[in-house]
């Protein structure tokens, strides 16, 4: 069967790593806003927070954050630092917000930050794809990259932009330059999109008669993205599917593992050993394991191996694990005849007060 390249969906996931080279100029631009930020709040928590996908990616953000800077970071939804801030913003805390949104224009976020700001919270930076947004005009420094806005309404190219803003206002906050291998992950991620696509396609299209599960694993800053790519197979393909790190998979959710169980592993290099264990016995219970990797594995602990490149460290390859996520599911919707760029009973943006708003 042949791809069916006529949807927004097709370009928006192929054409990420032009997106994320506009996010490297962006970072450029706005680092010694950041910095001189940094220096003027002088944090002492750092807050990652954002609604639906971008939640998960300030869930790997924090991870990163914690790394990187040494300050104690935290990642909550919207929804609970408005609804719930006597949990999610002690008193007597430096804090500074970061906030993801592919719009700028979600009620939550903007309910979340009127909250943080009553009391007491220091600056906001935003990080979107819309620089007149609602967001953009509230936060003290915005990043914005126009060039990752999207069609469709799953989060693809808009996403992976968010998240190498993400490397840029986080290393800002470190004093710590954008490493060369970030600078890379353009041309790094271009190369993989060719490379796999062919892979993608046959891979993606054969999943729906043989899988009716599928578990992403993925641990320390890629367990938010391992919920990212989980949730975009149950956006785009209606398909059963959860994520886990990988050791909490042996706690209970590998009972599920059987031969109709399909699952993709996001391998890191620190703990590779470990991983490539979890992947080998639950294959040994019947399931089928798909491994994105930056190092060779055992023959034993994956069916297929997909290899990253090399000469990155696991705080700087995170991106390029979700292109070649994203062209498979893609196949696997138009696969089950679903549409990639309309999920079902989704909207670009959520407003409370009842109206749902597209880009």
């Amino acid at each position: 069967m042949s791809l069916n390249t006529s949807y927004h969906a097709y370009d928006e996931i192929n054409q990420q790593p032009a997106a994320w080279a506009s996010a490297l100029a962006e970072i450029d631009r706005q680092t010694p806003a950041l910095r001189a930020l940094f220096a003027q709040q002088q944090p002492d928590q750092l807050l990652f927070m954002g609604c639906g996908s971008p939640f998960f990616l300030a869930r790997s953000a924090a991870n990163l954050a914690r790394a990187l800077t040494g300050i104690e970071s935290v990642a909550h939804p919207a929804s609970d630092v408005w609804l719930f801030p006597e949990q999610t913003l002690p008193p007597g805390r430096r804090t500074l917000l970061v906030v993801f949104s592919r719009s700028g224009e979600t009620t939550e976020l903007m309910k979340a930050i009127e909250v943080y700001r009553a009391r007491g919270g220091g600056a906001v930076v935003a990080a979107t794809c819309y620089p007149n947004s609602t967001l953009a005009k509230t936060a003290d420094i915005t990043l914005a990259v126009p060039d990752a806005q999207e069609v469709s309404l799953a989060q693809t190219r808009s996403f992976t932009s968010m998240a190498m803003l993400a490397q840029g206002i986080i290393r800002a906050f470190g004093g710590l330059p954008i490493s060369d291998g970030i600078r890379r992950l353009p041309a790094l991620g271009a190369q993989i999109v060719e490379e796999q696509r062919g892979f993608a396609h046959d891979f993606g299209s054969a999943m729906s008669g043989r899988f009716e599960r599928f578990y992403f694993l993925g641990s320390g800053a890629l367990y938010g993205l391992a919920c990212e790519a989980m949730l975009k197979m149950k956006e785009m393909s209606l398909s059963l599917s959860e994520a886990y790190h990988f050791m909490e998979f042996r706690h209970g959710p590998m009972s599920m593992a059987n031969d109709r169980t399909l699952i993709i592993g996001m391998v890191s290099r620190t703990a590779a050993e470990y991983e490539a264990a979890v992947l080998s016995e639950m294959r040994g219970r019947g399931a089928t394991a798909l491994a994105l990797t930056p190092q060779a594995l055992p023959t034993a602990s994956a069916d297929v191996q997909i290899m990253l490149p090399g000469g990155l460290d696991d705080l700087e390859r995170g991106v390029l694990y979700m292109p070649t996520l994203h062209q498979i599911i893609y196949a696997h919707t138009l696969a089950k005849e679903l549409n990639p760029d309309l999920p079902n009973n989704l909207t670009a943006v959520i407003n409370l007060d009842g109206v749902h708003h597209a880009n």
